[in-house]
């Protein structure tokens, strides 16, 4: 009965939203980016160490970030040299999301610049990428990270999708992750939540999701891509304006480098 309403609810979702690393994307951006600047094993036992509760993701966030100590030119160096892995089927769902008229998202504790590749592989728009901004000095010396952004703090994700409900009066938002902090937004903020384990599987998500996949086909299939006509449905265009940018406290969405206050950049 809970997967036949969860179904129900996806299939007249007029929003998506899709966590990214291991859901999105096959790998962990964090773990990658430590790995690329040296610091893969330090990473992960603190990793280890954040996983047995009582800390803050901000605090997790924090520390880690510190470890890998990352330059704005080693980000750089990263980004062209370890291109995003899309998951297999993303691509193909996303589309069809998108010809239906829902609107999707990417709402991640992950790194905006990093994430940026993936959403312009899927034509999503950066208005609606929901994600975390390093903080550099005027040397390109990493000195932080955005604390503004709703992503950076434990519950973040929940209130992204509170925030998005609120302005757009969506009535069927529907999360899909592979996370904790995915399944935590349900059912206080979406209407009801997809596990995915075709990456990585989390048992307490699988125990806890009210529907749980390994593929995105089954998530494809039951969209129901043509009518009994035989004709495909579309739905209308969703147009999400320039406020949107407020929303996620980003101005400008063509540029990924973003001036702050004393000498401070994002990206």
């Amino acid at each position: 009965m809970v997967i036949q309403q969860a179904k129900q609810v996806w299939k007249k979702a007029d929003a998506v939203c899709f966590d990214v690393d291991s859901t999105v994307i096959t790998d962990e951006g964090i773990d990658e980016l430590a790995a690329f600047c040296g610091k893969g094993k330090e990473v992960s036992q603190w990793t280890t160490r954040a996983m047995g509760g009582g800390i803050s993701f901000r605090t997790a966030l924090r520390e880690r970030l510190g470890i890998i100590g990352a330059t704005r030119e080693k980000l750089h160096k990263f980004i062209e040299r370890s291109p995003v892995h899309l998951t297999p089927g993303i691509r193909e769902l996303v589309k069809r999301l998108q010809e239906r008229g829902t609107a999707v998202y990417l709402v991640s504790g992950g790194f905006r610049r990093v994430i940026q590749g993936a959403a312009e592989q899927l034509n999503i728009p950066d208005e609606n990428v929901f994600a975390n901004r390093l903080q550099f000095d005027d040397e390109g010396h990493y000195c932080g990270f955005d604390e503004n952004e709703l992503t950076s703090d434990s519950g973040g994700k929940t209130k992204v999708l509170q925030l998005l409900k609120e302005k757009h009066r969506y009535k069927s938002l529907v999360m899909i992750g592979d996370g904790a902090t995915d399944l935590e937004t349900f059912p206080s903020a979406a209407d009801t939540f997809i596990g995915f384990g075709g990456n990585v599987v989390r048992e307490k998500v699988k125990a806890q999701a009210p529907w749980y996949v390994t593929d995105f086909k089954e998530l494809l299939k039951e969209l129901n891509p043509t009518s009994q006509s035989g004709v495909i449905e579309k739905g209308t265009e969703n147009l999400h304006g320039a406020s949107e940018h407020l929303l996620n406290g980003v101005n400008g969405a063509s540029e990924h480098l973003i001036t702050g206050v004393n000498g401070k950049h994002y990206i």
